[in-house]
């Protein structure tokens, strides 16, 4: 599942249950529907997301390639549990600014 929480020039993506194949192609549409729409800095909280294959990892890179190009960042916060251990396997923790 995925919520969204807007704050001026930032967007805040909740992220829960499992973020795979059909849920990622959801994600990448709409990321680069607010990406065009002027949001460049996106938070992504996945506290309680159980589960994240490669293409929902690719639809992350992809949408922090795309904003750091207008020097912004996608940030990541709430990793634990497996989720964690997949961004530190694919060292992904070195690619985002990873918060709390």
């Amino acid at each position: 599942m995925v919520k969204y929480n807007f704050d001026k020039d930032k967007l805040k993506v909740c992220l829960s249950g499992d973020l795979d194949t059909k849920e990622a192609i959801y994600l990448r549409k709409e990321l680069l529907d607010y990406i065009n729409k002027g949001y460049h800095n996106i938070v992504v909280d996945v506290e309680n997301l159980d589960y994240i294959d490669s293409t929902g990892l690719g639809v992350l890179v992809t949408a922090n390639k795309l904003v750091q190009k207008t020097d912004g960042q996608v940030y990541i916060e709430g990793l634990k549990g497996h989720v964690k251990k997949i961004f530190e396997l694919t060292r992904l923790n070195k690619v985002f600014h990873i918060g709390v």
